[in-house]
């Protein structure tokens, strides 16, 4: 799967990340030099692909 960082920016100049085909927490660290460089975040929403890697990351722990 392409692995994507998308960056919107709407006319009154607020932005928005949101990474695509990534894994767990690696969307984090991948978008992490954007989102230094924007400053300050105000909000986060974790998408399904970020929990479903979390599940399956937890289940291999327990087994």
């Amino acid at each position: 799967m392409t692995k994507i960082i998308e960056v919107t920016v709407s006319p009154a100049g607020e932005t928005k990340v949101e990474t695509k085909g990534f894994a767990g927490a690696e969307c984090r660290d991948a978008s992490a030099f954007i989102e230094k460089a924007m400053g300050n975040r105000q909000s986060e929403t974790l998408t399904a692909e970020y929990h479903r890697q979390q599940i399956q990351q937890t289940n291999r722990e327990q087994v």
